[in-house]
This record gives structure tokens, C-alpha cells and sequence, in this order.
């Protein structure tokens, strides 16, 4: 979330005010054919069976073992074999870059010798077909609809059916916020501003120069904004209604195993109307998980409630062997909980139509972090966990200082419709953990789950996860879930890091990190790659007080062993690093530059219209980025 985002969030959230209180496999060939073990663990033998198939060259080849069928061959000792040759090397994905400098202000995109990073989408360009697009004169709805939003946030690469992968796809994207230098809010105000946030979805390919571009006339390119309608499904759609128009405050986002994209509402309520506006609608509409297919340009988007309602960051999921799945989300709230949906059944990877409603029926929980790190997962379930007509929420009783009387306030649950839409809520009654403030989460290839906590400044109360107060720069804090099972209700949890200063610098202790390597402030985006490699970015605050420590906001490669951080990035002046998304050999990495804030990326004379943008970072030599 961008810090610029919480001050458009802030008079909603001031007129709530305060709530507190206390308190053919390789193991099957084997058993079919012990004889054929030695042949098995030879790399020669275990390429060519997922060349040819086990049963062919099983068949084919000899055995070292004594072979009584074997045939006679007059004592003569068979013809030596040769050698088979080496496998070819593939990429090599070591984490080799050189990293960046300390305190780098240069407002550009800053990467390391070797690399590009070029401008892909920038606010207000061309999308859906048709679109004329952003050309340097502030523009209206309905213009607006067509083009990119703005803010861009987070986002994920699709292949495409007949395309190569690492060439082309589709790229979705969020928009979370205005970049209200590109348009004219003196006409249609409300519904131009509705036009600038939602979801873009663009097919990009790579030139043969190695450059990626946006194919304008795809079918595939759609905008998702605050004016669309949206279905709803699960549990409180009896309370929401059928439909919603617009999805708002669409920060980071996440994919599903059967490739829908899951954009996550950071908001509560439709804050873009305005004094003299009229038809607000109601609140309980925003602040969900929804569902986008984007192989499917014709389908409606839809809202899912069973996932619960919250000030959503982004979700990260994990399978089993049993093709069992959870998805793991964060509450960008000071404080906020950490949450996770498991649905009923499993995803069916055979028959991509079944897993269209997975996402409407399950299980919601909230995260409980032991001080003795054991944690647990507190089911929110109406009647369970105190989530009972007349219960008592305990707020935000971390921020007010020990000694202080609490009172809370009642809140009723009387069913799930009651439990999903006031989510917060209830995971405070059930006595979840509040954090501080939970960004993204993902999930590593050995199912380590990393959740940045960016900070939270008027923290008063620890707890052992949680453990600065006033805490301006944030950690990050990572678990193993018990079994390594999206199923378990018991995990064990540490801390990776504390981000903040040198402690060289003799700061105060709520001001000192404890990083190995680059320092850092305030860890936003954070994703594992396909290769188990943690990226992590930054979204801290833009003044000198902070950028004379940190440098701009950046992107840092984290040794999950050491915690060694090393600088691959650097955004320019005024900007928040966030969205991560790569091909599948990953020498393409999509990275987006959100509200920069002077002549970077602008299209006017003289500037003013600095404007958010995905760029592309790659090698020049084709080889793996980071390598």
C-alpha cells in the first residue's frame, strides 16, 4: 500500500474512530522393475526416461545385475560401452549481480551493470482497442475507461495458449490509486476518477530486439474500473446484493492454480465520491477479494466474500500432493491481522471450469503468533471463537499505551454474512495477533510463507513478532506451517529481519535493524521466485529524513539463509517499488514504479505529469535476471 493511499483512507477511517479494549511415477518403475535400479540412478537414464518413456527404455536397456535369461555369449566379454556425455548445463540462477550503492536519489530506474529497464505501460496508455490514450492533455471519462489506470500495484504474468512463454503473454495489473495529473476531473469528476483505478489487462510480446511492447490491437486487453459491475458470490451475498459496481483501491494481488487473478480491494468503502455527489453506495461492497479470468475477456469479473472483507494486500497460496490449497492474506491495517482461506474442496487440475466457484465455499481464519514461537490458526466461524451475538471487540488496543483503561465496544455476529463483513472484527474477538500493518505474502518453493510487516509508527504494546515500538521501518516474519500443509491449524513462526538503520549509526533501538547487508525501510512487496530466490521491496516514506539513510524506494535480493540483503534496484524521485512479476525462464522481470513524484516518465513540456509505470528489467545478455 502506498502511504499516499492511508491519507485517502484517513477521513473514513477518522470518522470510525478508535474501538478498544484488553485482552507413470519414479518410485511405480522402480517397484515394477527392481531390476532396473542401477540404470535409475544413473542422470543419463532418469533424462532419457522423460524423453522416450519408462517403458521403452526400460525395455530397452540391460541390466548390471545377474541376468539368467541373459544371452550365451561364448564367454566372450561384451564390446566396453562409452561413456554417455554430459548433460548440457542449464541456466545457472546464483544470485551473482553486483549490488547497488547506498543512498542512490537519481530520479531514474536504477539497476545494476548489464541490465535494462525499460518503459512497458505507464499510466494513461492505450489498453482496450480502440483506446486513443494519454497523449500530454489532462483527459475524461469516457476516454479514461479505456486506458491504463493509474498507480499501477500488483500484477502477474500469463502464458497464452500457442505462445511461447518466455516471448509473450498476458500481463494483469492493479491500479491502486489516481494519478491525477493525467486527467481532467472538471468533467465526469466522479466517474473519471472511478475510470482511473481497477485492473488492466494487457498481452505483451518480445521484439527481436530483446524489448517487450504491449500488442494493442490483442483481444485479450480489458480494463476492470470503478464503474464496471461486478457479481458476487459466497456467504454475504444475501447482504451485499448480486452485484457491485466498481472495484476500488486495488493494491497487490495474487493468481490461483486453475490461472484466474485475485486483485485485492485495500478499502472499506467507495471513498472516491465527494462532497455533492450523490448515490454513495454502501460500504459493504468494497474491501474484497475478486476474481478476474483473464483468458476470458467476456466473462465478469466477481466479487468473492467467503474470502473475508478487509483492507486486502495481496493473497499467496499453497498446494498439496492432494491438491488441497490455502490462500494466505494480509490486512494492510495499523494494526492488522494475517489471515487464511481454505477452501472445501480441491482444486481439480484436470477440469479448469470446476474450480470457478472453489473460492465461495471454505474455511476463514486469523493468525494467532505465540510469544514462544508456536502459532495457530483461530477459525472465524459464527458461534465459534467468540464470534456469538453481543461480543466485545478489543480494537486496536496495541496502539494505546500500557496502563491505559480500555473499554471496547459490542458487536454482533448472528451469522457468517455478519462474520465476513465485519472481518476485522471478528478476528480481534477470537484474539488473532494484530500486527504490524501486513503487506504482502508469499509463499517459497520449500513453503516457507514470508509476510512483510511495513511498520507502524504509534505501536505502544509489543509482542514477541511485534516487537518495536513506534516502529518506523518494519520486519519481516516467516512460518512453516505444521506438516508443511495448507490444512494445518498449528504453525512455527520466526523473524527473518528487522528493517531499519545501521546500528552504527547509534540510533534508537526502534529505529535500528538488524539487516546483513543493504539496509532497507519499510518491506512491502515481497515474492519467491520459481527458482526459491526472495525479493523483497520497498515502500517507505519519500523525505529526506528517510531518503537520507535509505536512498529512494528499492528492490533487494534476501538470502533466506543469512538474511543478506543485496540492492537490485533503485526506483527515481518520490516513488514506491512494488509488483512482481517475471517469464517463466525468468530473464524477464515486470517491476512497477508507482506515484514518482517529479519529471520521470512525463510527457508534458517542462514535466508535471511524472506518471506510474511497469517497466521491464532484463539482461543484455539474455541471461537469467539476478544471475
Amino acid at each position: 500500500m502506498s502511504y499516499l493511499t492511508d491519507k485517502l483512507r484517513a477521513p473514513y477511517r477518522d470518522a470510525q474512530g478508535e474501538v478498544t479494549v484488553p485482552g507413470q511415477m519414479l518410485d511405480e518403475i522402480v517397484a515394477a522393475n527392481p531390476e532396473r535400479r542401477t540404470l535409475l540412478k544413473n542422470s543419463f537414464g532418469l533424462s532419457m526416461l522423460s524423453v522416450f518413456g519408462a517403458s521403452t527404455l526400460l525395455t530397452a536397456c540391460g541390466s548390471d545385475d545377474d541376468d539368467d535369461d541373459a544371452p550365451d555369449t561364448g564367454g566372450e566379454q561384451p564390446p566396453p560401452t562409452e561413456t554417455p556425455p554430459p548433460e548440457p548445463a542449464g541456466p545457472d540462477y546464483s544470485v551473482t549481480f553486483t549490488p547497488l550503492g547506498d543512498k542512490i536519489v537519481a530520479d531514474t530506474v536504477t539497476v545494476p551493470t548489464g541490465y535494462v529497464a525499460e518503459v512497458l505501460y505507464s499510466a494513461g496508455d492505450k489498453c482496450a482497442i480502440g483506446s486513443v490514450g494519454y497523449a500530454g492533455i489532462p483527459q475524461s471519462y469516457p476516454a479514461t475507461e479505456n486506458q491504463s489506470g493509474g498507480q499501477h500495484d500488483g500484477m502477474h504474468f500469463y502464458p497464452l495458449q500457442g505462445v511461447d512463454p518466455n516471448q509473450g503473454g498476458l500481463l494483469v495489473l492493479n491500479h491502486e490509486a489516481l494519478d491525477n495529473a493525467t486527467l481532467d476531473q472538471g468533467v465526469e469528476g466522479l466517474r473519471t476518477r472511478l475510470s482511473n483505478v481497477g485492473v488492466s489487462v494487457v498481452e505483451v510480446a518480445r521484439g527481436a530486439d530483446g524489448a517487450w511492447a504491449v500488442k494493442a490491437d490483442s483481444r485479450y486487453n480489458k480494463r476492470y474500473t470503478g464503474n464496471t459491475v461486478y457479481n458476487v458470490s459466497g456467504p454475504a451475498k444475501s447482504v451485499v446484493g448480486a452485484t457491485v459496481v466498481g472495484t476500488l483501491n486495488n493494491c497487490a494481488s495474487g493468481d490461483t492454480p486453475w490461472g484466474t487473478y485475485l486483485t485485492c480491494e485495500e478499502t472499506l468503502n467507495n471513498y472516491h465520491y465527494q462532497a455533492g455527489d450523490i448515490g454513495k453506495p454502501a460500504d459493504e461492497g468494497y474491501g474484497w477479494v475478486v476474481e478476474i479470468d483473464p483468458q476470458n475477456p467476456d466473462s465478469t469479473a466477481v466479487k468473492r466474500t467467503a474470502m473475508g472483507r478487509f483492507s486486502h494486500e495481496n493473497t499467496a497460496y499453497m498446494l498439496d500432493a492432494n491438491n488441497r490449497v490455502a490462500f494466505y492474506m494480509g490486512d494492510d491495517t495499523t494494526p492488522g491481522c494475517i489471515y487464511k482461506f481454505v477452501p472445501s474442496k480441491a482444486y481439480d487440475p484436470v477440469n479448469r471450469a470446476n474450480n470457478m466457484g472453489l473460492l465461495d465455499e471454505g474455511t476463514l481464519y486469523a493468525a494467532r503468533f505465540n510469544d514462544d514461537g508456536s502459532g495457530n490458526w483461530v477459525e472465524l466461524t459464527v458461534g465459534k471463537n467468540g464470534l456469538t451475538t453481543g461480543a466485545t471487540d478489543p480494537g486496536n488496543f496495541t496502539q494505546l499505551p500500557v496502563g491505559t483503561i480500555i473499554t471496547g465496544q459490542l458487536v454482533d455476529f448472528n451469522t457468517q454474512a455478519d462474520v465476513l463483513i465485519k472481518t476485522q472484527a471478528a478476528a480481534r474477538v477470537a484474539g488473532a495477533t494484530l500486527m504490524d500493518r501486513p503487506e504482502w505474502i508469499t509463499v517459497g518453493v520449500d513453503k516457507t510463507v514470508y509476510c512483510t510487516l511495513t511498520n507502524n509508527g504509534s505501536r505502544k504494546r509489543t509482542s514477541a513478532p511485534n516487537p518495536r515500538v513506534d516502529n518506523s521501518h518494519g520486519q519481516i516474519v516467516r512460518w512453516h506451517e505444521r506438516g508443511d500443509s495448507p490444512l494445518a491449524t498449528t504453525f512455527e513462526w520466526d523473524l527473518l529481519l528487522l528493517a531499519g538503520r545501521d546500528p552504527a549509526d547509534g540510533a534508537a533501538t526502534n529505529l535500528t535493524g538488524n539487516v546483513n547487508g543493504d539496509t532497507f525501510s519499510s518491506p512491502d512487496g515481497i515474492r519467491v521466485d520459481p527458482k526459491g530466490r526472495l525479493w523483497v521491496q520497498t515502500d517507505a516514506g519519500t523525505g529526506t529524513s528517510t531518503t537520507n539513510f535509505f536512498g529512494n524506494n528499492s528492490m533487494y535480493y534476501i538470502d533466506q539463509k543469512t538474511g543478506e540483503s543485496k540492492r537490485f534496484l533503485v526506483g527515481p524521485l518520490g516513488c514506491e517499488i512494488t509488483g512482481i512479476a517475471y517469464t517463466p525462464d525468468l530473464t524477464t522481470f515486470f517491476i512497477n514504479i508507482q506515484h514518482p513524484g517529479t519529471a520521470w516518465n512525463t510527457l508534458r513540456a517542462g514535466g508535471g505529469d511524472a506518471r506510474s509505470a511497469t517497466v521491464v528489467v532484463r539482461r543484455t545478455d539474455g541471461k537469467p535476471v539476478g544471475a
